[in-house]
């Protein structure tokens, strides 16, 4: 077995071209892209990941967000796939007041064809609150700014067909933000990937499972799947092998792939169902002012 680190390193020397397509793998590499530590380097407009691989080598890997991150930045400035990627449009907004944790970049796959990434939760107070906050808000903070960054590249890169993907609270931004933005955008979507990433509130699933863009989106979620099944999910899911137990298994370093795929299984697991089963009954039973208080 493998995941996206190894999968860098053995297959990492094959260029994206019609032999070797796009594939699943490489969008999960780019999804959790988004997490790398952009703020701790001279990140400029335009830059090959090579460039940004060797500013990030230096930093020692305690410094990284997640166990795994540093890895990732260096086996991507080293593949012949990625290393000359160009990477645009890079943006991260915190705010206190509102509850708002919100980064995204865009990564350039080729001259026609760009992947616009969310980031999920960080390791501050204010983006696990918003992360709670989805489940009595219509919309919070992060998934609007997510529309408005979707617009914004859309726009300046008018030329390009989109991917986009996002883990965690990045795939929950990912799937609003294309199934918000106006159509002429969304015919130039080619796939959003949600990796483990919350759901929605059942009214809003209603609004977009029957536009053709909810043929786009899949979300993918471990066995043990915690934070993938909160709310409601109208895409299609895949449920992908983690050697981690329970809630480690959201870290999606311990996902597993074979080649360019990942390890497809199933079902959920019983722990999972049962999770799940008791967090939509309380979702079922409360109130968005009573789950509100208990969140505060």
């Amino acid at each position: 077995m493998a995941n996206i680190n190894d999968y860098l390193i053995w297959r990492g020397d094959l260029k994206i071209d019609n032999e070797h397509p796009f594939n699943e793998i490489d969008s999960m590499i780019l999804a959790r892209f988004s997490y790398l530590i952009f703020d701790r380097i001279q990140l400029k407009n335009n830059m090959k990941i090579e460039e940004i691989s060797n500013q990030m080598s230096p930093i020692p890997n305690e410094d990284f967000n997640y166990n795994g991150d540093k890895q990732l930045i260096s086996n991507l400035g080293k593949s012949e796939r990625f290393k000359d990627m160009i990477v645009t449009n890079f943006v991260q907004n915190a705010d206190t007041e509102s509850e708002k944790q919100f980064s995204a970049i865009t990564i350039h796959i080729s001259y026609s064809e760009m992947y616009i990434s969310y980031e999920g939760t960080d390791k501050t107070i204010n983006g696990w609150k918003e992360d709670f906050n989805l489940s009595f808000m219509k919309n919070v903070p992060a998934q609007l700014e997510g529309l408005e960054y979707l617009k914004s590249v859309a726009s300046e890169y008018s030329y390009k067909n989109i991917r986009i993907g996002g883990h965690s609270k990045g795939g929950n931004v990912a799937i609003y933000s294309a199934v918000s933005v106006p159509e002429d955008i969304q015919n130039r979507i080619i796939s959003v990937d949600n990796y483990d990433g919350p759901g929605f509130d059942e009214n809003l699933v209603s609004e977009y499972k029957n536009k053709n863009i909810v043929n786009k989106i899949t979300t993918y979620i471990p066995q043990d799947s915690i934070i993938g099944r909160i709310l409601y999910h109208a895409e299609k899911q895949l449920v992908v092998y983690s050697v981690e137990k329970g809630i480690y298994q959201h870290d999606i370093y311990s996902w597993q792939i074979i080649r360019n795929r990942p390890v497809v299984l199933d079902s959920t697991s019983n722990v999972s169902d049962k999770i799940n089963k008791t967090v939509q009954e309380w979702l079922k039973n409360t109130t968005a002012d009573q789950r509100k208080i208990f969140v505060d």
